[in-house]
């Protein structure tokens, strides 16, 4: 992973970082406020400031930063922080999000997850929330030494380049890599259709392209399954039968699952290595590799968006709502005039 890079981060991140109780294995932002993006999102100064802080014990973070910032949170905070934590950790996709909040002078949202929870995710991808945060540029604002976060951090970029070969052609440019990268924590997100403007994988790519050749120069460089030519900025992968079922079988736990759930016909009951193997040698592998992304998204979202109702309160929601369909409703209004 290309810490180096993504470590640069400013002042203000930490200025805000400091609002809140220090014991953090992994501190991050994302999202239009962090880096431009193209589209309705364009107006970087003015963008929400998205964070995801990761803790090792989240009763004890959330104990401190109910007394610190006893505001941020919903209804919920009556209920102390074992509920709050309990909330976070059983529901939706392991996070916790207080959202709308004025810090510093600027309007932020942040998300809490559990350091063993987002662990499982990066090497996983059980539900590819925070994971799919991390599979695009985003800048770390603290970090700790914990071998195991780092390691899951780089295999989650490694499993994003193979989901990604699995669906791409034989040839193809660094654009459409990381498109179809960026696009993966998408697949069949329901925000996709509503509150989210439906060119956002691009308008997040164009823009960012020498941040994401930071993120992923390394592992193409060093990956024997792709032929990097970097100053062409094109690529070319072995799409034969047993070049997909070596990219398969290296592909996340839980996608893997999906896969042979979609392809395993009723009473067959077939070992997941025996489905790969069938859909090495389908034509229309991508089409399914796609289609298990969607199988742990989709639930993965909708259930997230559920419980932000709890965690943000009722008006929060309605206004965040109101947020996201201005947004969309910017990006047609800019795709047909």
């Amino acid at each position: 992973m290309a810490l180096q890079a993504l470590q640069s981060s400013g002042v203000a991140f930490r200025k805000i970082l400091s609002h809140f109780p220090e014991e953090l294995s992994l501190a991050f932002a994302y999202g239009s406020g962090v880096y431009r993006q193209a589209g309705p999102s364009s107006d970087q100064k003015n963008a929400m400031l998205d964070f995801v802080f990761t803790v090792d014990d989240p009763v004890a973070w959330h104990s401190k930063n109910l007394k610190r910032n006893w505001n941020h949170y919903s209804f919920l905070k009556v209920l102390g922080p074992r509920i709050i934590t309990a909330v976070q950790n059983n529901y939706g996709a392991g996070v916790y999000y207080n959202t709308l909040i004025t810090c510093d002078g600027r309007l932020i949202k942040y998300g809490v997850i559990s350091t063993s929870v987002l662990i499982e995710d990066l090497l996983n991808w059980n539900n590819l929330y925070i994971a799919g945060r991390l599979q695009k540029p985003v800048k770390i604002v603290a970090m700790n030494e914990d071998v195991a976060l780092r390691s899951a951090l780089d295999q989650n970029l490694k499993s994003a380049v193979t989901a990604a070969f699995l669906m791409l052609p034989e040839s193809f440019s660094e654009e459409d890599l990381f498109t179809e990268i960026a696009g993966l924590s998408y697949s069949g997100d329901f925000r996709m259709v509503v509150g989210e403007d439906k060119a956002k994988v691009l308008n997040i790519v164009k823009p960012n392209m020498a941040h994401f050749r930071e993120l992923y120069g390394s592992i193409l460089q060093e990956s024997p399954q792709v032929v990097y030519k970097a100053q062409q900025g094109s690529l070319e992968i072995d799409k034969s039968p047993e070049g997909q079922f070596t990219q398969l079988m290296t592909l996340p736990k839980t996608l893997q699952q999906q896969i042979n759930h979609i392809m395993d016909p009723p009473g067959k009951n077939r070992d997941v290595e025996e489905t790969l193997l069938q859909v090495a040698h389908d034509p229309d592998c991508g089409d399914v590799v796609r289609l298990g992304l969607a199988a742990i998204v989709r639930p993965s979202s909708m259930r997230q968006s559920t419980k932000g109702i709890f965690t943000a309160g009722l008006k929060k929601s309605v206004v965040y709502s109101s947020l996201k369909l201005h947004k969309m409703w910017k990006g047609w209004v800019r795709k047909t005039s």
